[in-house]
């Protein structure tokens, strides 16, 4: 995860994905049965993403678990491969600022 803790990790990993399919946090607080303000403190990092959230997250954009915890490149990619869809180099430009950014900003490591 180049240095990243998990929680932000995962954070970039649903950003980017929500990014590559268009989605917003409504449509992922319809997909996991919460709120959207629920879903936005999770983004936020001042709640935690259960195992269950990862679970049914993975099972909606079709990759494992695992996949989903190894990083916004790989997740991507991963959905990418299953959907037959092109994760552009503006999601991926997007994520690599996103993990610079939280480097620079110390956000790795809380």
């Amino acid at each position: 995860m180049g240095g990243l803790g998990l929680e932000e990790s995962l954070r970039l990993t649903v950003a980017a994905l929500m990014q590559a399919t268009g989605e917003s946090q409504r449509d992922l607080a319809g997909v996991l049965g919460l709120t959207q303000t629920q879903v936005s403190r999770r983004q936020a990092g001042t709640t935690a993403w259960s195992l269950r959230d990862c679970d049914v997250l993975a099972a909606h954009y079709g990759i494992g678990s695992l996949e989903l915890l190894a990083g916004p490149t790989r997740a991507c990619e991963a959905w990418a491969v299953r959907t037959g869809r092109d994760v552009s180099g503006d999601v991926r430009g997007k994520v690599s600022g996103n993990v610079s950014r939280s480097v620079k900003d110390g956000v790795v490591g809380r």
